[in-house]
């Protein structure tokens, strides 16, 4: 089984018009308008109609999109953008990417971009220091790192930028919302589904999971909020460890 890609951000690639059209999921209660780019005999890379790129595996799309495909030439178009790495969980980073690979990367993105000057990140490190280009339900987001002990990648989170607690529901909520809906188009229904947050919920330094979904390749992608010294955010996170469904008695 293969990880599906979050590449859901705007690619600053150009590219050439393409047919747009109505996609849906398996059985047909899920549709987006979507511009088609490439793809080969198990995924489709589409571009939103608000601009933002991702890739599905061809099982999770309805059949009468399967059967508009078929009609298409394998491979996609000669001027689309090639197909992600099918290993990635974000852009092109890999769980067990070394560091010197995960700062390679980061630098060659099209959808990420240092807020420091790189000749700083020597002195403070990955953790911040990289954020999306464009904005995702209104704000940008911040790219953390962790780490295995020898120094491998071993999870990715996103995390928008901060806020007071009295402008929580009213400046996150329509993020979380289209980062919920992203992530389900993506990997499908979560194995756990909640609303969002409550603001009395929050504690800082707690990661409070709304949703839980199972990556493909045997990792978890959970979305939720957080406090950190009383600012207020989203957060998804992407982990290599394999995260089951809280039982509520």
């Amino acid at each position: 089984m293969r990880l599906l890609i979050l590449t859901f951000l705007i690619s600053s690639a150009s590219l050439l018009p393409a047919a747009s059209r109505t996609w849906k999921n398996t059985d047909g209660s899920q549709s987006f308008t979507g511009e088609y780019l490439v793809h080969d005999a198990k995924r489709v890379t589409i571009r939103r109609a608000d601009g933002r790129v991702f890739t599905l595996e061809l099982a999770k799309l309805h059949e009468a999109d399967k059967t508009w495909l078929s009609t298409q030439q394998v491979a996609g178009r000669k001027d689309a953008e090639p197909l992600p790495d099918p290993n990635a969980v974000f852009d092109t980073l890999c769980f067990g990417d070394a560091r010197a690979d995960v700062l390679k990367k980061l630098k060659e993105s099209k959808i990420v971009e240092a807020g420091l000057d790189e000749t700083f990140l020597g002195r403070v490190g990955l953790n911040g220091t990289y954020r999306t280009r464009k904005q995702i339900g209104g704000r940008h987001c911040d790219l953390y790192f962790d780490w295995s002990a020898g120094g491998n990648l071993t999870e990715v989170s996103l995390q928008t930028q901060g806020v007071a607690r009295s402008s929580y529901a009213g400046r996150l909520k329509e993020n979380w919302t289209e980062l919920a809906e992203l992530l389900t188009m993506l990997h499908g229904k979560p194995l756990q589904a909640a609303d969002f947050p409550g603001i009395d919920d929050l504690q800082d330094d707690l990661f409070l999971a709304s949703h839980l979904w199972r990556l493909e390749g045997g990792g978890s992608a959970l979305l939720g909020t957080s406090m950190q010294a009383g600012q207020c955010m989203v957060v998804v996170r992407f982990t290599q460890e394999r995260i089951n469904p809280v039982t509520v008695p």
